[in-house]
């Protein structure tokens, strides 16, 4: 199975937290499965990082995302052009610009996103929790 991990996803898997759902789990752990971190995610990570709105375990937002990608064996997937121009087609559920990017990616690669955001779950697209 493919599948794209959004940032709280990414978080509680790391950090062992009782909130990730046990199907989340079990997607990301795993290793015969390929998971995908968007550029996007790391992004929203270290914006929320930088203006004080998350505490990253010891490290600095660069160490924590690439220690993260590393010991997970996650795939970086970049943003494409096609991925920026699909986001003027989404239906405006919420206006999040991460979401809505991360939405985009999962709709023009064919990939599920791992999430409980109950507003990601109302556009066209897998979600697993």
């Amino acid at each position: 199975m493919r599948a794209l991990l959004d940032a709280h996803s990414l978080i509680w898997a790391a950090a062992g937290d009782r909130r990730l759902s046990q199907t989340a789990l079990a997607t990301i752990s795993d290793t015969g499965n390929q998971l995908f971190l968007s550029v996007v995610t790391a992004w929203e990570i270290a914006i929320k990082y930088s203006n004080g709105r998350l505490d990253l375990p010891g490290l600095d937002v660069a160490d924590y995302v690439t220690s993260r990608v590393t010991a997970f064996g996650l795939h970086v997937l970049t943003i494409e052009l096609a991925h920026a121009l699909r986001v003027a087609e989404l239906p405006l559920h919420h206006r999040d610009p991460f979401d809505r990017l991360l939405i985009a990616q999962s709709q023009v690669e064919g990939l599920p996103i791992i999430t409980n955001d109950p507003h990601i779950a109302r556009y066209d697209i897998e979600v697993i929790w």
